[in-house]
Parts: C-alpha cells; sequence; structure tokens
C-alpha cells in the first residue's frame, strides 16, 4: 500500500494521504500527466510539496498566462537553457494553446510535465485527444476519511471537505462566497452564459434536488430557462467538475428499474452552501440523510479513483420505489447508507428485494451507531468508521 503525503500548509493538523502511485513513480519518469480538481481542493499544495524544485506557471496570472498564450514556444527555450527537469502548469485550462508545446516537449526532451485544473471542458475541447493518450489523467477530490485523524462527522455533513471549510469554525462564509463568486466566475470563463441570475437560480434548484434523480423538465421550469438550457448547464457542472452523475443499474430480468440519473455536487459544503437559504443539516432530519448517503458515495468514488480501479458505480431502483443506495462493480457489492443510531429490520427491506435477483451480491448497510452486526439474512452491518477503514484498506473492494 503506497501513500503520498503532505501537511496542508496553512492547515496543520490536516494531512493529505493519497493514493495516488503516479505521483510517486513520476518522480523518475518522463511524460505528462493530468490532476484535475475543482478549486480549493488542494492540488497546488500538493504538488509543490511533492516537486518543491519544480518550474512552476500559474496561468491565473495574467502575465503568465498571456506570455505564453502570446509565444508558447517560451517554454521550451527556457527548459533547453537547462536547471529544471520537472515543470507544473497550473490552471492549464487558461491556456490550453500550450499543450502543443506540452507534446512536443514530451516528445523531444527528457522532461516531466505535471498539468492541474479546475475544468476539463476547454482542453477536451481544444485539444481533443488530451496529448493523443500521452498523458495520464488523475482527479484529486475534497478530504476523505482517511486523511482526518478522528473525523468528525457531523461537521463534515455540515461544512464539507474542502481542507479550509472543514477546518473553519465559521465555514458558511466562505461556502458561500465560493458557491457565488468562484462558480459563476467559471461559468463566465467557460463562456457558456452571461445570464447570472439565472443561472444563479439553476443552481439553487440543483441543491435543492442534489442526490436525487434528474429531472431536466422540472429544473428547467422551476429556474426560469428551457430544458435544452437546463441539460447544457448540467454538463458545463460535470466538465467543470462540480457535480457527478450516479447512473441507475439497468439490468433485470424480473423487475421493472428505473433509468434515471441522480446528480450529486462534489462537495457536501458547497451543496449545502448552495440552497436558498444556507443549509445546516441536523440528526434525524431528512438533509441529514442525503448528506450522510453522500459522504459514503465519495468515499467510495474517492477510493477507485486514487486506487485507479476501473469499477462503475450505481444505484438501484424499483418503478415501486425499492432502493439500494449504491451498487459497486457487476453487483459485488451493495451498499445501503443509514444516517441513524440503530438499524432495525425494516432498514433491510431494499437489500432483501435485491438480493432475491442478485444472490451474489454482499450486502452492506453503512450507519452510524457503534456496533458490528450481521443480520439473519446475512446482511452485514458496519459502523461508518469500520465502513471507511475497512474501505481504505483495499478490504471491501
Amino acid at each position: 500500500m503506497v501513500y503520498c503525503v503532505y501537511m496542508h500548509p496553512q492547515f496543520a493538523p490536516i494531512c493529505r494521504i493519497l493514493k495516488i502511485p503516479f505521483l510517486l513513480n513520476y518522480r523518475t519518469q518522463a511524460g505528462a500527466a493530468f490532476l484535475f480538481g475543482p478549486r480549493q481542493t488542494g492540488k497546488t499544495s500538493l504538488v509543490r510539496a511533492q516537486f518543491p524544485d519544480a518550474l512552476y506557471l500559474d496561468f491565473l496570472d495574467a502575465e503568465v498566462s498571456a506570455r505564453f498564450d502570446l509565444d508558447p514556444t517560451s517554454l521550451r527555450r527556457q527548459l533547453q537553457s537547462g536547471g529544471h527537469t520537472v515543470v507544473v502548469l497550473d490552471e492549464v485550462q487558461k491556456a490550453s494553446r500550450i499543450l502543443d508545446e506540452v507534446h512536443w516537449l514530451i516528445e523531444n526532451l527528457p522532461v516531466r510535465i505535471l498539468m492541474l485544473g479546475s475544468s476539463a471542458r476547454k482542453i477536451r475541447r481544444e485539444a481533443k485527444n488530451l496529448l493523443g493518450g500521452r498523458a495520464q489523467t488523475v482527479d484529486l477530490f475534497p478530504l476523505v476519511s482517511a486523511e482526518v485523524p478522528d473525523l468528525d462527522l457531523e461537521r463534515y455533513l455540515r461544512q464539507g471537505g474542502l481542507p479550509a471549510a472543514y477546518q473553519s469554525n465559521d465555514p458558511m462564509p466562505r461556502l458561500v462566497a465560493y458557491a457565488q463568486t468562484y462558480l459563476k466566475q467559471e461559468i463566465i470563463d467557460e463562456a457558456v452564459t452571461r445570464r447570472i441570475p439565472q443561472f444563479q437560480r439553476f443552481l439553487q434548484c440543483v441543491a435543492l434536488s442534489h442526490g436525487r434523480q434528474i429531472q431536466y423538465s422540472n429544473l428547467a421550469r422551476e429556474s426560469g430557462i428551457s430544458r435544452d438550457t437546463a441539460q447544457n448547464y448540467f454538463q458545463v457542472l460535470r466538465d467543470t467538475l462540480v457535480g457527478f452523475d450516479l447512473e441507475p443499474w439497468r439490468e433485470s430480468k424480473s423487475r421493472r428499474l428505473i433509468e434515471t440519473a441522480k446528480f450529486y455536487l462534489f462537495d457536501i459544503g458547497i451543496a449545502n452552501a448552495l440552497h436558498p437559504e444556507p443549509l445546516v443539516p441536523m440528526p434525524g432530519t431528512d438533509a441529514f440523510g442525503r448528506a450522510f448517503e453522500h459522504f459514503v458515495i465519495q468515499e467510495v468514488r474517492a477510493y477507485l479513483s486514487y486506487q485507479q480501479k476501473q469499477v462503475p458505480l450505481y444505484y438501484w431502483r424499483t418503478s415501486h420505489g425499492v432502493e439500494v443506495d449504491l451498487i459497486v462493480g457487476q453487483m459485488r457489492l451493495a451498499i445501503e447508507c443509514k444516517s441513524s443510531l440503530e438499524v432495525s429490520a425494516k432498514d433491510t427491506k431494499s437489500l432483501r428485494a435485491l438480493h432475491q435477483e442478485y444472490p451474489q451480491a454482499r450486502r452492506l448497510i453503512v450507519y452510524r451507531g457503534p456496533h458490528r452486526q450481521r443480520t439473519e439474512e446475512g446482511v452485514e452491518v458496519l459502523p461508518w468508521r469500520e465502513f471507511c477503514r475497512e474501505l481504505w484498506f483495499g478490504e471491501l473492494v
């Protein structure tokens, strides 16, 4: 098990422990790689800690961006003069013309080029093949349980996993500013729309339906936009890494299944801040349960991504409303998330129904209680801390 560790420079108690083997391998291998992730997840801090002697270029700096936009080959001349074997291009989507130069460099010079970005949208549009498959792509997520000793779950479900927000004693102004300023600016930069108030209403509607099935027509009507515009906005959120889909399981011989994807925002704290009235989930509420479900799904997504395991994720829901929150792989593992402190017989109903058709699936309930259990039907009940520990030690997937 390989760990890559660094201390966040502003928040010493938080230590990012990331299972990203390519960062360690990258020390000795020439080539290029992308590290994508929403802003404030810690991409720059991580890379600066791993490669302190690298040539670092920040394309959020207008002067740097303009210089390389006018003359991308100046990077070639700078590297040919010697002194650097690792180059970090931060916010590379701001200067995607430089990708042609990166292509030349990795073909002709023994350099390692690490490109950081908060959006793959422009890069995919202007360099459709991402350097013809020559560059590995890795995503950086908000903090996960393996990175925060003694994770305060209720704090996380209120404040999310952005390092600055999780550490803050007053996170909501920071989260609201992120939601209102950064997300708006990202959309303006993408030149998708100039109608920011309209887009802000759309984001609020997304937050209200966060973690539920996507209903484009309903969201369009509530946001005052067309259905096509709503679909386009959703795609922008995916491309700018602000949200992701959880696809439905569609294969069944005996049941009629729901075939509409769910949409989740990338961070629980941001989802709370985007509500018309910023949300503070409290135990026992529906909002708290949805936040807990989001937390479990995000843990599994991050683990699979950091381990570079190509394992698909789904949810399972019948037309009669019987639902299992998360399916890992081809019915390898089925997970129900319960934010309560106890598990009753009715909490196993969905897993019992799934077992009738897919007896091979390992069935888990993850809950906030303290005791590990196993029901008569063979459903394993795991406290959330045990679930996270076994997940990150590779014992579940």
